[in-house]
């Protein structure tokens, strides 16, 4: 178990390894839920997106698209050492 002090200003800080244990890291979002019996539930807030967002994040303008039959090629040729 943890204590935490509150602050002249109403604030409590998390430690570090409360903050890891959540997964968080700065500029992540925390959700708080108020529960009954003045008890409260601290979670991670989880990214919103899905994964079909990152295809073609690294295309880049005039560049040829490289196929998976490529990609496998010039991985081969370079733990070959060939390039």
């Amino acid at each position: 178990m943890t204590t935490l002090t509150v602050t002249t200003k109403g604030q409590i800080t998390l430690r570090k390894d409360l903050l890891q244990h959540l997964g968080v890291h700065a500029g992540s979002k925390i959700t708080v839920h108020k529960l009954p019996n003045g008890r409260i539930e601290v979670m991670a807030e989880q990214p919103k997106g899905r994964i079909s967002d990152a295809f073609g994040m690294l295309k880049r303008k005039g560049q040829k698209a490289v196929s998976i039959e490529e990609m496998n090629e010039i991985i081969a040729k370079g733990w070959a050492g060939e390039l």
